[in-house]
């Protein structure tokens, strides 16, 4: 059931737009923020609360990567694994983390800190390799920065 506050974000939201439908993406990204992840039941609420079929706004929820269908940790990881941070060397960066953190892509560690995902692009090509945590970018990153890196998200 979305909550009060949630319903007044998505109200101000679907004032900006022609249509309920046209705030979708920031209905499922007010939830997710609420929560951490957009759940089978928050998705039919938001669906309903938009004008929408469950299917049709699961399609878009898992067309955009950083809408989140499954729990995740409190901090989210994203490796940038385009052609430019792959050839500036982000596969040491990964399997650094790999290592690290003990998990793969996909995965969140043991004690719910970090889940590790791909990501397409993050937009500096021209400063690869790049990750970014919640929201902060990291970019020109070595093997050597990452320990560091991690250590400010407690």
């Amino acid at each position: 059931m979305l909550t009060t506050e949630e319903k007044h974000k998505i109200d101000h939201e679907i004032s900006l737009v022609p249509s309920p439908k046209n705030a979708c993406i920031e209905a499922l990204k007010i939830v997710q923020n609420s929560h951490g992840w957009v759940s089978d039941e928050s998705l039919k609420d938001v669906a309903d609360y938009v004008g929408m079929s469950p299917a049709e706004l699961d399609s878009v929820a898992t067309f955009y990567n950083l809408i989140f269908r499954r729990p995740v940790g409190r901090h989210v990881v994203l490796v940038c694994d385009s052609i430019s941070c792959w050839v500036m060397g982000y596969e040491g960066i990964r399997d650094r983390l790999y290592e690290k953190l003990n998990i793969k892509y996909g995965q969140t560690t043991e004690d719910g800190r970090f889940t590790l995902l791909p990501n397409c692009c993050l937009g500096t090509c021209d400063r690869a390799p790049a990750l970014m945590i919640d929201n902060d970018l990291y970019r020109d990153l070595t093997v050597e920065q990452l320990d560091e890196i991690l250590e400010k998200y407690t």
